[in-house]
């Protein structure tokens, strides 16, 4: 289950600089490096629930790639079901303080409402129906010939909130998703969809199965007042990654005191604290990937 605070947050003033396009079939979000600048990798971000066009999400994508050197694509892998940044208006009601008469006349009117929008978005992008595009595009970028060829770049994938359980579920690397890359021999042997993984504050885990099936390196940042896991939850999921896990020193995690869920995209950017916060995940992430990409 999700919680509040996966819908609520605050949207930064500050306009994305990178370009939009149809990357198979998908629409994507794209940043790069610079002009002339060779990436290090490719990144490809699943989002939190308000999807590919918003605007945090799209600067942090602008971030990676100028301050990682990473080229970064940010689809649409909700395809057009994403929350509108208008629910976190709505959630911020809700959970604000209120009197008596708001509390029993709006509040359950406004949560009727909120659940009216939440409900579809639910259905529409379970882990039954996105992980399939998710790793049908990550196929296609793997296998296809250009003009979105990738056989010269190792690929890392970053997953926020919604996103984080993806980053996790990839992590996992399933046999079955494994193949030959554009430009390898056809006898090549089949390689993973993708080198690495980071998530920030993820949601909707399946513990502890889905953190014990982490395979490929993940490095997960994560505040200790988080909604969505417990202090003792974040605590046994460090121990199963860096303590217990097969493949310990492959994987990280990083606890912020005092950090909130969605701290890492949807941060308040008048709240000092948050901001440094959400630098801290930012140079966390960027470090990773270029520790696995570069």
């Amino acid at each position: 289950m999700s919680c509040s605070d996966c819908f609520s947050g605050h949207i930064h003033p500050d306009t994305p600089t990178g370009k939009s396009d149809t990357i198979h079939g998908v629409p994507t979000y794209i940043a790069s490096p610079g002009e002339g600048v060779e990436p290090k990798g490719l990144v490809v971000i699943v989002s939190d629930a308000f999807g590919w066009d918003f605007v945090n999400t799209r600067l942090l994508a602008d971030w990676y790639a100028a301050k990682g050197g990473f080229l970064v694509y940010l689809p649409d892998f909700m395809r057009g079901h994403a929350l509108k940044p208008a629910s976190m208006e709505a959630t911020k009601k809700i959970k604000a303080p209120a009197n008596w008469f708001t509390t029993i006349v709006y509040k359950p009117i406004w949560l009727v409402q909120s659940m009216i929008t939440l409900l579809p978005w639910v259905l529409h992008t379970c882990a039954g129906v996105t992980t399939p595009i998710i790793t049908t595009f990550l196929t296609a970028i793997r296998t296809s010939a250009p003009p979105f060829a990738t056989d010269n770049l190792k690929i890392g994938v970053a997953g926020f909130c919604w996103g984080g359980r993806h980053a996790f579920l990839l992590s996992a690397n399933d046999p079955k998703t494994h193949v030959v890359r554009y430009g390898s021999h056809p006898s090549a042997a089949k390689q993973p969809l993708i080198e690495c993984a980071f998530t920030a504050h993820p949601s909707m885990l399946k513990l502890p199965s889905e953190v014990e099936n982490a395979q490929l390196p993940i490095s997960m940042c994560v505040g200790d007042v988080d909604m969505m896991l417990t202090r003792e939850q974040i605590l046994k999921i460090k121990d199963m990654l860096e303590v217990k896990n097969k493949k310990k020193g492959d994987h990280e995690v990083v606890i912020i005191p005092g950090a909130k869920h969605g701290f890492a995209v949807r941060m308040d950017p008048e709240d000092a604290f948050m901001v440094e916060c959400s630098v801290k995940a930012e140079e966390q992430a960027i470090k990773w990937f270029t520790k696995w990409l570069a």
